[in-house]
């Protein structure tokens, strides 16, 4: 066992590699949202869902990863390559940040980064970290300091990355109407972020990720076995069980997909959830008490995801409300709606060693919770979060904006939760785990992740819209003629009700993506029930614009000219919004409002942390003295 007082250098590169992919992951992650609400014109409900799967593959493709790296690679050609995956995924993102007046092409260039991407972190995810542990001899007492060090890096990573990122890409002009240009400066940067953090590897990691005997780390298996002198035994697979686990996935991703409804990606991440656990316990190999053990993380994993699913809606319905119904201004400046994902890691630094203090405190009087305390602990403190945000808002109309307090309270009440759940789940699935099923076990843990983040999707698809895009078609002759025949101000923010043209009577019909024809009957001025709803929620400049007589339609007439040394290029779109969009449901509920919409993460989350501490005395008989 080594005594060295110092950590060797390898650290230190893992830490900064982690740091930089953070940033460009956080980073990305912070403007994502808004750049698709705001630049691509999706509505929230689409928005969300490729965020959501986004993000839940984010945490399947490790499975595939891992696998690789273990049999084949090694953790440093896994780590380079996923790294130069994700890079090139971000640079696809700036492409099609710089494309977004060309829908067709913008949208191609942004599913191409965003798979690009997702393969490049199943590579990347689970291999860094793994070679931490590799720097130190067995039995080494640095070991958990090196792991808070590395740590500090993911926390530094998100700490910046939303300033950088948001900083560059979430930018308004004078009238406070987002600058959609802007995006793709914010995607260039997390680019820039993942290129450095992997070209800093490649260049250091021969000096300095060595074993304390100077013996590279994270090489393919077969040197490695080389150097040790062995021969690994080919792993036997029982071709039975592979075939009826590929028969209960194919039937679960038919069930999910044709008659739960899911899309491609959910049915795919939880037939995959269900399936992989399912092989694990029924393997004949495991003894009674293994098998119990094994069970103990399914259920937390199980519980994890509601708590996940809650929480991940920093980066999706929350910046929805922090961009919308937040009052942003701050000291005569408008505060970007990225910048709120900083609150979380500061909080995180700020609170880590008072919670390890009082763990510690507990734990010498033999007083401290065991994890699926802890666990129960997070569930209710993320309810009493939502509690919290929902008390804020609750009477507040959809053009009113509230204090950002309300919003930082709830960042911080869910930092707590974090705290008492996040860091000891790893930990769980190491102590549980039979040692020949860690790696396996741990692909679970990602799992249930995954399911979390897909199902967080759902989930913030139910925040309530006051207003709708439906389509963006390109302008024919007839439109703009009939558009242009009414005069409006240029920016509709500063809209006032006389200025406002209202179409008494209107017929507009659609043809797929095409508006064929609008035919205008007569015109009256007067239009204060919508101009309230107008005012709140376009960011969106017009030219002309266009109310149907039954005002669920208005019809946004935009020029864009570009000037080259070529010449001038002109564009002309119009933009078809729905002011009166339907409410969502849940369980047969209407989300009305946003107090609706947050207490759906109280009654869930509250429930979850119920029912957990519940079972707990439960949970510690099938431990088996594990603790």
């Amino acid at each position: 066992m080594s005594s060295g007082k110092g950590h060797p250098r390898g650290l230190y590169l893992l830490y900064s590699t982690e740091m930089w992919e953070r940033l460009s992951y956080y980073g990305m992650r912070s403007i994502f949202m808004l750049y698709m609400t705001n630049a691509l014109l999706f509505d929230k409900e689409f928005a969300s869902n490729i965020y959501s799967s986004y993000i839940g593959l984010v945490y399947l493709t490790p499975l595939l990863g891992g696998y690789i790296s273990d049999h084949y690679w090694g953790n440093r050609k896994s780590i380079i390559v996923g790294g130069v995956l994700m890079a090139m995924g971000q640079l696809f993102m700036f492409f099609s940040g710089w494309y977004f007046q060309s829908p067709d092409l913008s949208h191609l260039l942004m599913y191409t980064g965003l798979g690009i991407a997702i393969l490049g972190n199943g590579f990347f995810k689970p291999n860094i970290a793994t070679m931490v542990g590799s720097l130190y001899e067995k039995g080494d007492h640095r070991v958990d300091s090196a792991f808070t060090i590395f740590y500090q890096g993911i926390n530094i990573g998100a700490l910046i990355a939303p300033l950088i990122c948001g900083g560059l890409g979430e930018r308004y002009d004078a009238s406070g109407a987002v600058i959609q240009e802007s995006f793709k400066w914010g995607f260039f940067a997390a680019f820039l972020g993942m290129a450095i953090g992997i070209i800093g590897f490649i260049i250091y990691k021969k000096k300095m990720l060595v074993t304390p005997e100077g013996h590279a780390i994270g090489v393919p298996p077969k040197e490695v076995q080389k150097r040790k002198g062995e021969e690994k035994a080919p792993v036997k697979m029982n071709p039975m069980k592979i075939l009826i686990g590929s028969i209960s996935l194919l039937g679960l991703f038919f069930i999910f997909y044709t008659y739960v409804d899911l899309d491609l990606i959910g049915s795919i991440i939880f037939s995959t959830s269900i399936v992989l656990p399912a092989m694990i316990i029924s393997d004949s190999s495991l003894t009674r008490e293994e098998r119990h053990r094994i069970l103990v993380i399914y259920i937390i994993a199980f519980f994890v995801i509601f708590f996940w699913s809650a929480y991940e809606q920093a980066g999706s319905s929350l910046t929805f409300f922090a961009d919308e119904q937040t009052d942003r201004h701050f000291f005569g400046m408008i505060v970007p709606a990225s910048f709120f994902q900083v609150v979380n890691p500061v909080f995180i630094i700020m609170i880590s060693p008072i919670l390890v203090t009082i763990w510690t405190f507990l734990d010498k009087k033999g007083k401290e919770p065991i994890f699926s305390v802890k666990q129960a602990m997070g569930l209710a403190l993320l309810a009493l979060g939502y509690l919290f945000i929902a008390w804020g808002v609750k009477g507040v109309q959809p053009w009113e904006k509230v204090s950002m307090f309300w919003l930082i309270g709830l960042y911080f009440i869910h930092t707590v939760g974090e705290l008492c759940l996040s860091p000891i789940g790893l930990s769980m699935v190491v102590k549980l785990a039979p040692v020949r099923l860690a790696s396996l076990l741990m692909g679970v843990w990602f799992l249930s992740n995954a399911a979390a983040n897909k199902f967080s999707g759902t989930l913030s698809a139910l925040y309530p819209e006051e207003v709708k895009m439906e389509h963006v078609v390109k302008a024919d002759e007839s439109i703009i003629k009939s558009i242009a025949s009414f005069p409006i101000d240029s920016n509709i923010k500063n809209l006032t009700a006389k200025d406002f043209i209202m179409i008494q009577s209107a017929t507009v019909n659609f043809d797929k993506e095409k508006v064929s024809s609008i035919s205008i009957d007569s015109v009256k001025k007067d239009v204060s029930v919508y101009h309230i709803k107008l005012i709140r929620t376009f960011n969106s400049k017009f030219e002309k614009a266009v109310v149907s007589a039954d005002g669920k339609y208005l019809l946004g007439y935009k020029k864009d000219v570009k000037k080259s040394n070529d010449g001038e290029s002109i564009s002309e779109k119009v933009e078809i919004w729905n002011l009166h969009p339907t409410k969502p449901k849940f369980f047969g509920s209407t989300i009305d409002n946003l107090y609706d919409f947050f207490m759906i993460f109280v009654y869930m989350a509250g429930a979850a942390s119920i029912i957990l501490y519940g079972i707990n005395r439960w949970l510690i008989k099938m431990m088996h003295g594990i603790r």
